[in-house]
Order: C-alpha cells, then sequence, then structure tokens
C-alpha cells in the first residue's frame, strides 16, 4: 500500500496556469498506473488524465485535452498535473490516485487515494 498526498491547488483566474503535485510515501509508486480525477460537490469523481508505466502515452479527457500534460518522476516518487489555460469549469477537487491495471478511466479500478487539493477557477 502507497500513501498519495496531494498539493498544488488554489484559487486562480480563467486562462491561468497551476501544476499539481502527488507524492507517494513509497518506492512502489514506479509499480503504479497513476491517474488525477476531479470531483465537484454532489457528482461522482471524473476521469481526467493517466500515465502508465514506465512513462508510457498517457491518455487525457477530452475536456482537458491539449490543456493539461501528465507526468511522473520516478526518482521522487512524483506524480504531476500541469493544467494550462484554466477554465471556471475546472474548478474542482482534484484527486491523485493508483491503480495496478495497465490502463484504466475507470474510477473503481483505482485502489490508493490522495485527500485532494482543491482548484478553484474564477471567470
Amino acid at each position: 500500500q502507497i500513501r498519495l498526498a496531494e498539493s498544488g491547488g488554489g484559487l486562480v483566474q480563467a486562462g491561468a496556469s497551476l501544476r499539481l503535485s502527488c507524492t507517494a510515501d513509497r518506492n512502489t509508486f514506479s509499480t503504479y498506473t497513476m491517474g488525477w480525477f476531479r470531483q465537484v460537490p454532489g457528482r461522482g469523481r471524473e476521469f481526467v488524465a493517466h500515465i502508465g508505466i514506465p512513462s508510457s502515452t498517457p491518455d487525457y479527457a477530452d475536456s482537458v485535452n491539449g490543456r493539461f500534460t501528465i507526468s511522473r518522476d520516478n526518482a521522487k516518487n512524483t506524480l504531476y498535473l500541469q493544467m494550462n489555460n484554466l477554465k471556471p469549469e475546472d474548478t474542482a477537487t482534484y484527486y491523485c490516485a493508483a491503480t495496478m491495471e495497465l490502463v484504466s478511466r475507470d474510477v473503481h479500478a483505482y485502489i490508493h487515494w490522495g485527500q485532494g487539493t482543491q482548484v478553484t477557477v474564477s471567470s
């Protein structure tokens, strides 16, 4: 089991950028496919992006493709999400998660989750 901790959220204006980080407490981080999800109150967690092992071709939700970039640094046990040209509809709590599946957009496939970091984008 690994523990995940997100950071980097905040309040920004539309068009700004943020970089989220997710740090794992164990070197086994490198053995997991990692994903980012987001959630707004009253709705389920929504897939944002995932990246496999080694850093295989990432997969993105249509809503963020071309604006967000997922990456990982296995030497630092850290996952990143670079978010550019943020929009008010990107406002959510962002979670990182780990799965043993090779690729998956299914929230139920992810077995380890961080506590989340809030991203708020004002118009």
